[in-house]
């Protein structure tokens, strides 16, 4: 194995392991351990924990945009926000680790930021932007569109990792199609909401 195919490798188990257990709570030797490589060869690849996260983080927002992209091509006006949403329900369904870095990813911003370090986030905040640009160029660069959809896409991502259970009142300002499948829980969220903007735009995304 090739050592990019061994980083790939490391930045699929880092957002594993940092998804369940934060930045601060996951060690260098459970990726490592993740990877089947020795901590030495780890930083041969990154050069340290911190490089790691950023490089995680950075493709779960990276394969989120990816996927907006492809959903929404060829698309316009609700068919191609209902096409997001629904690769979204997709993806937060079968990739639950998906969801979950994406948290911990503002989680480790707003420590750090806290902290006084306002460089950890800037590479984040860059790739956020590209989702956000990406997003507003399939919503027809209408910014109330993007807003919505991506104010609707936090909500779900609070209501998804809360564990609240398909059927709860919570859910019933989304439209039908965004509700949780009452036979796979709450992980199965989709497009579009009701509510004032629901004729218009609304479903879920990173928040």
């Amino acid at each position: 194995m090739s050592a990019e195919q061994r980083r790939e490798s490391v930045i699929r188990a880092a957002i594993v392991e940092f998804a369940r257990a934060g930045y601060h709570g996951t060690s260098t030797e459970a990726i490592a351990r993740r990877v089947g490589v020795s901590q030495p060869y780890l930083f041969r690849l990154f050069p340290n924990k911190q490089a790691i996260f950023l490089a995680a983080a950075e493709r779960c927002l990276a394969d989120t945009r990816r996927l907006f992209e492809d959903a929404s091509e060829g698309l316009e006006g609700e068919e191609a926000v209902h096409a997001m949403g629904r690769a979204y329900q997709r993806l937060i369904a079968d990739d639950p680790e998906k969801l979950m870095m994406q948290m911990q990813t503002y989680v480790a911003v707003a420590a750090a930021e806290a902290a006084g370090d306002h460089e950890f986030g800037r590479t984040l905040r860059a790739a956020w932007e590209a989702l956000w640009d990406s997003s507003h160029l399939a919503l027809g660069a209408d910014e109330n569109e993007t807003t919505t959809f991506l104010a609707y896409g936090m909500l779900v991502n609070t209501l998804v990792s809360m564990g609240f259970p398909a059927g709860h009142r919570v859910w019933s300002g989304f439209y039908d199609s965004a509700r949780p499948a009452a036979t796979t829980g709450p992980a199965t969220t989709g497009p579009a909401t009701t509510g004032p903007a629901a004729d218009e735009s609304g479903g879920p995304s990173p928040g």
